[in-house]
């Protein structure tokens, strides 16, 4: 695993003990909530920040 700031659906995969096809769902459905953010997105791959809360339950750092 690294630190990058995107998240592939094969690391989602193996960080949540699932199938690679529902870990490219899982990417797929945060990418469309991103995007109806208004937010850019890469197919088969999601911001790691975004993964944690959505997943962990992290909250934003306060700046």
């Amino acid at each position: 695993m690294t630190n990058s700031i995107l998240i592939d659906a094969a690391e989602v995969a193996q960080t949540l003990n699932v199938s690679k096809a529902f870990a490219y769902k899982l990417v797929r459905d945060m990418n469309d909530e991103l995007k109806s953010k208004g937010f850019i997105t890469v197919a088969g791959k999601v911001s790691r920040k975004f993964f944690e809360e959505k997943i962990y339950g992290m909250k934003k750092e306060a700046i």
